[in-house]
C-alpha cells in the first residue's frame, strides 16, 4: 500500500510540474485551474497522510518561469502566498487586525528596482529566489517608468498582465494561438524584439512595495508611495473589521466585478484585467514581516482567496466550428446547466489539441463544465465519450478546404481556412468598420461580428446595413432575444442616418490611412470626387502632376500637407482595385448615395488656437471626451499631438501636479501645463 501511494504521489508531482511548466512559460494549458487545484490538494493530503514530501513536489517549491536570459538572484525572495477557498480561513488569519483586500492578478510577476530615481533592473519572479533579467524589455511594458521622483533604493513587485480586450485583439490579428491572456503575457516575455513585445500591450501593475530606504509602517501608505511616484498600484480596499460576515460581504462585492454587475454591465468592462482570486494583506506592515516561512510561503505576507468553481454535469449536443481571423475554433454546445447564477449552454474548446486532451467525442458525450474564475465557461472533463470528434474538411463560412497546422512554439494543433479572402479573415477590418471612429454602429462587438460572419450574414461592409432582414433569426440566437435584435437594428439605422465622410473613409481600412490622413484628404476634396480621382475614374481632366519616384496618378494627393507620395500611392492603389471600388459603390448605395454622406468643411471655424500645438492627457470633464476636445482645438486652427516635444505649446492635464512622464517632460522643456478649466477660459470665449 505504501509503495502504491508513493507511486501515485510520484505521478501526481510529475503531472503537476509538467502542467505548471507549460502554464508559466506560455506553452498552453495541460490542465485547467480547477483540475490543477484539485490534484494539488489531493497531493497535499497524501503528503500529510504518509509524512513524505518528494524533493520536487510543487507543494514545497515555487513554480518557475523559464524565460531565457541572464539569471539573477532576488535581493528579497519572491515567496508565494498560502491559498484558501474558505472565507472563515481568511477571518482566522486576519486576527481581527485591519487588512487590505486587492485583486490576485493573473499574469507574470516582475520585480522592478529603482536607484536614485532611475530604473535599474526588471527581473522575472523565476522560482522566487532566482529570476531572469529582462530590463531590456522594460520600455515595451506599460506602467514601468524609466524615472521616478523618489531617490534612494526602491524595489517594487507587480504583475505583468494583458487586458481581455488586447488579448482578443491579438488573437484576431495573429496566427499564434494562446489559451488565455496570462499565457500570452508569459509567452511575450520570451521574445527578443522589443517592438514585437510593445505590440502585445503588456501592462505592469504594482502590488507590493518590497523595499524603500525610508520607514513606511502601513501597507496603505506604501501603496500611496507607489502612486506618488507615477505608478498605478493594484486596486485595493481597507477592511477595518475583517469578520467572516464583513469579509464575505466585501468578497461578494468584488466578485460581482468578475461575474458581471447587477445593472447588466459586463465583467470585462468592470474589471479589464484577468484575475484568479483576491489577496488579503495586513495594514500593519511591520507585523506582516514577523511571520515564519513554511516551504516557500511567508505566513503573514498575505493570504490568497480563490473562488471555488461550481461544476455541473451535462451532455454534448454538438461541436460548432467558429471562424475568427485565421483559425476555426471548436465550441462545445451542450444541454443547458445553471452555473454561478447563469444558464450556460456553450464553452470554447480552444483548439484541436484541447479536444484531444479532453477526449471530446460526438453527440451524447458526457461532460463536466465550470465557469473558470466565475467568468469563462469551460469543459473540464469528459466522463464518457460517445463516437468521435468530426473535424470539418471545409470552412463553414466560405467552403474552402481546411488545414490542420501545428505551432512550432507550443505544439498546439489548430484548424485553418486555406482561403485568404474568407470573410472570417476580415474580422479585424469589420471591427474597425463598426468602431466609434468608423461608422459607429453601437452594440456590435467583435464576438457578435464573428457570429454574424459564421451565419453568413456579413461578407462585406454593405452587409451591416442589411442586418435588419435577419432580425427574427438574430432574436432566436443564444444570448440575443427580441430586445437585443431591435437594438442592433436601431444602431444600424442610426449609423446610416449619421454617415459622415471622414468616418466613412477611415472605416474602409485603407492601408496607411488613419484618421488624420482622412481629415487631410477630405479638407481638399469632396468624398465622391476624392474616390473618383483615386480610382482613376474622374470625368474632369486632372492637372498633370509629376512626383519623384512615382508614375501615373499615384502621386495625385502627395502635395497635400501631411500626405506625401507613400500615402497617396496607398490610397490610389486601393481604390484602383476593381473589387475594392465595387465594394465601396455597394456600400454607398445602401447608405443612400453620396448625397446622404455628410461632409464638414475642412476649414477652421475660428482662430482661437491658431498656430498652437497641444498635447492632451488624463480625463476631461468639460468636453465629452479627449477626441471632442481635440476636434474643438482643430476647429480653431490648432494642432494636437500625442507626445510632448519642443514644438508643444501647452500640455492639458487636469492633474497639473501629476508626476506622470508627460508632466515631467513638459517641466523639463518649460512647456506650460494647464488644466481644462484654464484652457476653456483662455481659448473658448465661453464656448465648449
Amino acid at each position: 500500500m505504501a509503495n502504491e501511494k508513493m507511486n501515485e504521489m510520484r505521478q501526481m508531482v510529475d503531472q503537476l510540474n509538467r502542467a505548471a511548466d507549460a502554464y508559466y512559460n506560455g506553452r498552453g494549458e495541460l490542465m485547467t485551474d480547477f483540475e490543477w487545484d484539485a490534484l494539488f490538494d489531493r497531493l497535499k493530503r497524501l503528503e500529510a497522510e504518509t509524512g513524505v514530501i518528494l524533493e520536487d513536489s510543487p507543494t514545497h517549491h515555487v513554480s518557475a518561469d523559464t524565460v531565457v536570459g541572464q539569471k539573477e538572484p532576488h535581493e528579497f525572495p519572491a515567496l508565494s502566498l498560502a491559498k484558501t477557498k474558505n472565507v472563515a480561513d481568511l477571518a482566522k488569519w486576519s486576527e481581527g487586525r485591519p487588512v487590505w483586500l486587492s485583486w490576485k492578478l493573473d499574469g507574470l510577476t516582475l520585480v522592478v528596482t529603482f536607484d536614485n530615481g532611475r530604473l535599474t533592473k526588471v527581473v522575472t519572479r523565476g522560482d522566487g529566489h532566482i529570476g531572469t533579467n529582462i530590463t531590456h524589455l522594460a520600455a515595451a511594458i506599460g506602467g514601468i517608468p524609466q524615472t521616478i521622483p523618489s531617490k534612494g533604493h526602491i524595489v517594487i513587485r507587480g504583475e505583468c498582465v494583458i487586458s481581455y480586450a488586447d488579448f482578443e485583439q491579438f488573437l484576431l490579428e495573429s496566427d499564434e494561438d494562446y489559451a488565455n491572456p496570462r499565457n500570452l503575457a508569459s509567452g511575450s516575455l520570451t521574445l527578443k524584439d522589443i517592438d514585437e513585445v510593445r505590440q502585445r500591450h503588456l501592462q505592469w501593475i504594482p502590488f507590493t512595495l518590497v523595499h524603500v530606504d525610508e520607514e513606511i509602517p502601513t501597507w496603505g501608505v506604501r501603496m500611496d508611495f507607489i502612486k506618488q511616484n507615477g505608478m498605478t498600484p493594484v486596486e485595493h480596499e481597507l477592511l477595518t473589521d475583517p469578520t467572516v460576515e464583513h469579509l464575505q460581504e466585501a468578497i461578494d462585492r468584488w466578485t460581482l466585478r468578475v461575474t458581471g454587475g447587477k445593472d447588466g454591465r459586463k465583467a470585462k468592462d468592470l474589471n479589464p484585467y484577468p484575475v484568479d482570486g483576491l489577496v488579503l494583506a495586513y495594514d500593519d506592515y511591520a507585523y506582516s514581516q514577523t511571520g515564519s516561512v513554511t516551504g516557500h510561503h511567508a505566513t503573514r505576507a498575505g493570504y490568497a482567496f480563490k473562488w471555488a468553481d461550481e461544476q455541473a454535469p451535462t451532455t454534448l449536443d454538438h461541436v460548432e466550428w467558429s471562424c475568427a481571423a485565421s483559425t476555426i475554433s471548436p465550441v462545445a454546445v451542450f444541454k443547458p446547466v445553471d452555473l454561478e447564477g447563469t444558464v450556460v449552454k456553450r464553452a470554447s474548446l480552444c483548439n484541436i489539441s484541447e479536444c484531444e486532451r479532453l477526449g471530446i467525442g460526438g453527440k451524447g458525450t458526457e461532460l463536466r463544465v465550470i465557469k473558470a474564475n466565475k467568468i469563462i465557461p469551460k469543459v473540464i472533463a469528459v466522463t464518457q465519450a460517445v463516437g468521435d470528434l468530426d473535424i470539418p474538411s471545409v470552412c463553414p463560412v466560405c467552403g474552402a478546404p481546411t488545414k490542420i497546422m501545428t505551432s512550432a512554439v507550443s505544439g498546439t494543433k489548430t484548424l485553418h481556412c486555406t482561403n485568404p479572402a474568407c470573410p472570417a479573415k476580415q474580422l479585424r477590418k469589420f471591427t474597425r468598420f463598426v468602431s466609434k471612429a468608423g461608422m459607429n454602429i453601437d452594440g456590435i462587438s467583435e464576438q457578435t461580428i464573428a457570429r454574424f460572419v459564421n451565419c453568413g450574414w456579413i461578407r462585406e461592409y454593405a452587409d451591416f446595413y442589411r442586418l435588419g432582414s435577419y432580425r427574427q433569426e438574430m432574436a432566436a440566437m443564444d444570448g440575443f432575444g427580441q430586445k437585443s435584435a431591435l437594438n442592433i437594428q436601431r444602431a444600424v439605422e442610426k449609423s446610416r442616418g449619421e454617415a459622415e465622410a471622414r468616418r466613412f473613409l477611415y472605416a474602409l481600412n485603407i492601408p496607411l490611412v488613419g484618421q488624420d490622413v482622412c481629415k487631410r484628404l477630405l479638407a481638399q476634396y469632396p468624398l465622391e470626387k476624392l474616390i473618383a480621382i483615386a480610382a482613376g475614374r474622374a470625368e474632369e481632366k486632372m492637372p498633370q502632376l509629376q512626383f519623384e519616384g512615382l508614375e501615373g496618378h499615384e502621386g495625385v494627393f502627395a502635395t497635400i500637407p501631411g500626405i506625401g507620395p507613400e500615402k497617396s500611392a496607398a490610397v490610389v492603389r486601393w481604390f484602383s482595385d476593381t473589387d475594392n471600388y465595387a465594394m465601396v459603390e455597394r456600400l454607398v448605395e445602401v447608405l443612400g448615395g453620396y448625397g446622404a454622406i455628410k461632409q464638414e468643411s475642412g476649414e477652421p471655424k475660428g482662430a482661437l488656437c491658431q498656430g498652437l500645438t497641444f498635447v492632451i492627457t488624463g480625463d476631461v470633464h468639460h468636453y465629452r471626451n479627449r477626441n471632442a476636445l481635440k476636434a474643438y482645438i482643430e476647429s480653431q486652427g490648432g494642432k494636437c499631438t500625442g507626445s510632448v516635444s519642443k514644438s508643444t505649446s501647452f500640455l492639458i492635464n487636469n492633474d497639473v501636479n501629476s508626476t506622470s512622464s508627460k508632466n515631467q517632460k513638459a517641466l523639463q522643456l518649460n512647456i506650460p501645463i494647464i488644466s481644462e478649466d484654464e484652457f476653456v477660459r483662455r481659448f473658448t470665449e465661453g464656448q465648449e
